[in-house]
This record gives structure tokens, C-alpha cells and sequence, in this order.
């Protein structure tokens, strides 16, 4: 009876000996399994995220600082002219009902009687210096008239001064022998005569009506 017992016994141990083996045998495929699997995953995970050398390079755009904004948009300190002063009559031109016509600014103001203005607007006079600043009065007038170069023609012409080719008036922009106007709207305020004071039509006419013969004109630089 101890002889059966004894081979038993020795026969369950190969039986743990190869349960053992196959325990290795599963944990080292598994090692080699996730050794071969580890290098897929990072080169995969490696190729969407930048290194660091290629980071380095990367320069980002400085944040503004708020601050300095600010002290930007402030705005430069200089007196505020107002639409009221900007068309103001220059000093000492005169009193009573009157032509003023000022040079610097080449804008013309009809003041009544009241002393009052009537109407103001842009003109624009001469190119050449051959109206000197002083008290005129209108002299004649013209419905019609012809540039004294035959060059073209003008309307409401108010004759006040003589120049040293012709006689100097306030008068509508002129038109050309072609029918075309000399000069647009827009570039009234700039000097572009050869020494009258071009109107736009409208304010050409508001003179003519307002000026009769021996009207005082005031011509300040």
C-alpha cells in the first residue's frame, strides 16, 4: 500500500512544474507584447505634439498691455476750434454794412447793416499777389462777363478794385470756351484765380443781390 501512495505523489509534481512553466511562458508574451506595442504609442503620440526644439522657435505675439492702449488713444492736447470760431469775422474789418473778403482764409462774409452776418461761404481768389489788403467799394456790375484773356466767361460780376491787367470782382466760377467749369466746389477755399474771387453760383448770386453800387468792400490778409 506506501508504494502506490509514494508514485502519487511524485507524479503531481511535473504536472505543477509545467502548470508553473506556462505561467512564464503567458507573462513573458505579455511583456514582450506591451515592449512591442509601447514603441507604436509613442511614436504615434509623438507626431501630433511639437518637440521642444521646434517650440523654442515657435515666438508668439506680445500681449498688449491695456494700459499703454490707453495712453495711446488719448488724445493730443490742442484747443478744440469751433465751427462758430473757424467762420468768424476777422478783426478790424470794418463796420456797417459791408463786403469782408480775408486772404489767409479765402472766405467772403456779407454783414448788414446790423452788423450782423448774412450769409459766409469759401471762394477762392487770386494766385498772385495783386490785391492789397484795404477798404474798396463796388464800382460797377455785370451779369455777363468775359475773362480778359477771352480764356471764358463768367456771371454776377462785382467789380470793386483794378488790377494791373484788369479789373478785380467777385464773380462765379468760370466756364471755359468748352463749357466746362474751371474749378469744382470742393476746391473752393484755395487761391486758383488770376486775381478775382471766384463764387460757387449760388453764393454768386446772394452778393449780387446784396451789393448794389458804392457797397463798402473790406479786404483783410
Amino acid at each position: 500500500m506506501p508504494q502506490p501512495t509514494h508514485r502519487a505523489r511524485r507524479s503531481r509534481a511535473p504536472r505543477r512544474l509545467g502548470v508553473m512553466m506556462g505561467v512564464l511562458v503567458v507573462s513573458a508574451s505579455t511583456a514582450v507584447a506591451a515592449v512591442a506595442v509601447a514603441p507604436q504609442f509613442t511614436e504615434a503620440s509623438t507626431s501630433t505634439v511639437s518637440s521642444p526644439s521646434s517650440l523654442e522657435q515657435v515666438s508668439l505675439p506680445p500681449v498688449p498691455d491695456p494700459v499703454a492702449r490707453i495712453k495711446e488713444a488719448e488724445p493730443v492736447d490742442i484747443e478744440p476750434v469751433s465751427v462758430e470760431e473757424s467762420t468768424a469775422l476777422p478783426a478790424g474789418s470794418g463796420s456797417g454794412r459791408r463786403i469782408v473778403f480775408d486772404q489767409s482764409d479765402q472766405r467772403v462774409w456779407l454783414v448788414g447793416d446790423d452788423g450782423q452776418v448774412a450769409r459766409t461761404y469759401a471762394v477762392s481768389g487770386s494766385r498772385f499777389d495783386n490785391l492789397q489788403p484795404g477798404s474798396y467799394r463796388v464800382q460797377s456790375r455785370n451779369r455777363h462777363a468775359t475773362a480778359f484773356d477771352a480764356s471764358g466767361s463768367m456771371e454776377y460780376f462785382v467789380r470793386f478794385a483794378t488790377g494791373p491787367n484788369a479789373a478785380i470782382g467777385f464773380h462765379s466760377v468760370p466756364v471755359d470756351n468748352a463749357g466746362v467749369l474751371e474749378q469744382t466746389k470742393a476746391q473752393l477755399g484755395t487761391p486758383l484765380s488770376a486775381g478775382c474771387v471766384r463764387q460757387w453760383k449760388p453764393d454768386a448770386i446772394a452778393l449780387w443781390e446784396f451789393a448794389p453800387v458804392g457797397t463798402a468792400v473790406v479786404v483783410t490778409a
